[in-house]
């Protein structure tokens, strides 16, 4: 997995936006929020997504995983090295980070963004 393949993923969502931020950050957001974090500037490549409430402990938990910094109490984990995950539990990961940020938009936002 490579940072363009995940890109890909992220961009077959409708309404997403992608752009830099803290200066090293590549983040895609649904409604101007954010779903997916690649560290650009880490070795190995690392990415930070929101999961479910009943997942995030054993996500966590998981050889390779660790609770996102600054975010961790909203559900998101961080995968420390991308290759981690096979393109298919990307695909789960990065849709079910979609969806769940997407449903927390509000009615206005969510009207818009269709």
């Amino acid at each position: 997995m490579n940072i363009e393949e995940l890109q890909v993923i992220c961009k077959s969502n409708a309404a997403v936006t992608e752009n830099i931020k803290w200066g090293n950050d590549l983040c895609f957001c649904i409604g101007e929020k954010i779903f997916l974090v690649i560290g650009l500037d880490q070795s190995p490549t690392s990415a930070a997504f929101k999961v479910l409430d009943e997942e995030f402990e054993e996500m966590s938990h998981r050889e390779g995983f660790k609770p996102a910094p600054y975010t961790a109490r909203y559900k998101w984990v961080l995968a420390e090295d991308i290759n981690v995950l096979s393109a298919k539990e990307w695909q789960h990961y990065v849709t079910q980070s979609y969806t769940l940020v997407k449903d927390k938009l509000p009615a206005k936002i969510k009207k818009e963004l269709n």
